[in-house]
Formats: C-alpha cells, structure tokens, sequence
C-alpha cells in the first residue's frame, strides 16, 4: 500500500492550457471590438438611409414603385432590428473575453453558446436583406425595362386627339438609396457571420 507521502499532489492547469486560454480570451476581446464596431458603422449608415426614404415620402406618392420597393424597405428595416440586437451580442462577447481572464470564468459552453445566438441572429438577418434586396432589384428592373428605348421598346401613351408622348418610370436617386441601405446591413451581417464562425472554430479547436 502507498504510503501518504506517495499520493502525488493536485497539479495547476498546464503552462500551455492557461496560454491557450489566454488568446482565446484575447480572440473574443479583439474581434468582439471589430465586429461591434464594423456593425455599428454600418448600422448608422442604414439608419440614416432609411430615415432619409421615409421623411422624403417619394416613394408612397406612387404606388406603382411602392409595390416593389416597399416591402424590400421592410424586410430590410426587421433585418436593421436584428443588427441592433447582433450589436447588444458582440457587446456580451466581448465582456465574455475579459471574464476569461478572471477567476470565475465562463465555460466552454456557456461561450459557445454566446456565439452561436449571435450566429443565428446575422443568419436571420442576411436572410432578410437578401429577400428584401431581391424585391428592391425586382422592381428597379421593371422600371428600368420602362426607360426610353427600354427592354420593350419606348412606352407610348396617346389620348385622343392629342399627341403622343414617352413615358416610363424613371429610377430616382433616393431609390437607389434603399438598395444602399440594403446593402449596408447586408454586409453588415455578414461580417457578423463569419467572424462567429472563426471564434467557434477557435474555441473548439482548443479542446
């Protein structure tokens, strides 16, 4: 039988494990930062896109491009609620970071888990943009199809008794806006998505 003296005493976490941990929490500060405020910046942008489309209310005075670009401006709007939140979650990731380096840190899991909603959130966004940014370029195209010579040719309009004269519906400048505010929370996302997916893969890949 072994005697007490040759019961090993417990061991600390090895020199390597404690150096892993720390660039994984100096991971999660650093694109946590970048992520926050990529999004942020872009997020402005969009707000301010958007807000412009809505105070100059060009748009509902014809409900012919109304019916194309409105719900694109909506589906972009709920992927610009989803952005916010994602900005509240890279927030958390990076608190998560500096909670590594403290003693009561927080698990593998509960970090992974962090990541992944924000995950899941620029997925729901992307998604959004993207069907929103479809109906935008759906109804551009048929207003650029109407432009003089057009896809089909010049569109005449002739009453009786009177000349005829072109008319189409030309894309305004404040149209091509809302397809930039698309843009911009679409990119925005994205960047939300793959610098998540990096970080699962750092996490995981040091178990």
């Amino acid at each position: 039988m072994a005697g007490l003296g040759d019961i090993a005493p417990a061991t600390p976490p090895p020199m390597a494990d404690r150096l892993d941990l720390q660039l994984i929490s100096a991971a999660l500060r650093r694109l946590g930062w970048v992520r926050f405020w990529a999004q942020l910046v872009l997020a402005v942008v969009a707000v301010g896109v958007l807000l412009f489309n809505n105070i100059g209310g060009r748009l509902a005075a014809n409900s012919a491009r109304a019916l194309g670009l409105g719900p694109g401006i909506s589906l972009t709007t709920l992927a610009f609620l989803l952005l916010l939140w994602c900005l509240w979650q890279s927030w958390l990731i990076v608190r998560c970071g500096r909670a590594l380096n403290s003693p009561v840190r927080p698990s593998k899991g509960e970090t992974a888990r962090l990541i992944k909603r924000g995950l899941l959130a620029d997925l729901a966004g992307i998604t959004l943009a993207v069907i929103g940014y479809q109906a935008m370029a759906g109804s551009l195209f048929v207003q650029a199809s109407q432009q003089v010579p057009g896809f089909f040719g010049a569109q005449i309009q002739q009453a009786p008794g009177v000349a005829g004269r072109v008319i189409g519906l030309p894309i305004t400048s404040i149209e091509m806006l809302s397809v930039l505010g698309n843009t911009q929370v679409l990119f925005a996302h994205l960047i939300g998505i793959w610098i998540s997916l990096w970080l699962l893969q750092r996490i995981y890949r040091a178990s």
